[in-house]
């Protein structure tokens, strides 16, 4: 999904996402130790993604203080995000898939929709919102990706206005 010259692999998606949701609910930077149990990896293995990270231009890292998403890496994290839940809400409403499989699927499935499909999301959601999936957590809005269906428009964090550069 990357827009920047290297592919993003499906770990560095779960990383961003796992940061985006860390940052979103402490409003601070991320410790490393959070990242790693929020991702059942040893510290160690998340410092090292949190180095590849940064490489990535995903993250801004200062030791001893914690890890924070750029603009990149919080449009990667709400990209992902959004594939997640419109993919739960296609599984429940076109599939019948009961809720307590819905996220595990979507988990897999997130990393592999493409952005045509997506495309497709967006033009139909210019009829309705598909935020109605109403979960434990929030559905990225279509019309202010930085937004959430739990929030008006325009509430998003800055610099998380667009999900394309």
């Amino acid at each position: 999904m990357g827009t920047q010259e290297q592919p993003i692999s499906s770990a560095v998606e779960d990383y961003a996402k796992a940061i985006y949701a860390l940052e979103l609910r402490a409003q601070e930077p991320v410790s490393t130790t959070a990242l790693a149990e929020r991702l059942g990896v040893t510290p160690a293995s998340a410092s090292g993604m949190i180095k590849r990270l940064g490489e990535l231009g995903l993250v801004e890292h200062q030791p001893y203080r914690g890890v924070g998403l750029t603009d990149y890496g919080r449009r990667v994290a709400l990209e992902v995000m959004r594939h997640h839940r419109l993919l739960e809400l296609y599984l429940v409403e076109s599939l019948g898939v009961p809720w307590d499989r819905v996220h595990a699927e979507a988990e897999v499935l997130e990393h592999v929709l493409s952005e045509e499909l997506e495309g497709a999301d967006r033009r139909q959601a210019r009829r309705s919102d598909p935020g109605s999936a109403r979960r434990s957590d929030p559905h990225p809005r279509v019309d202010d990706p930085g937004a959430t269906d739990a929030q008006p428009a325009g509430f998003g964090r800055r610099g998380a206005r667009s999900l394309r550069p």
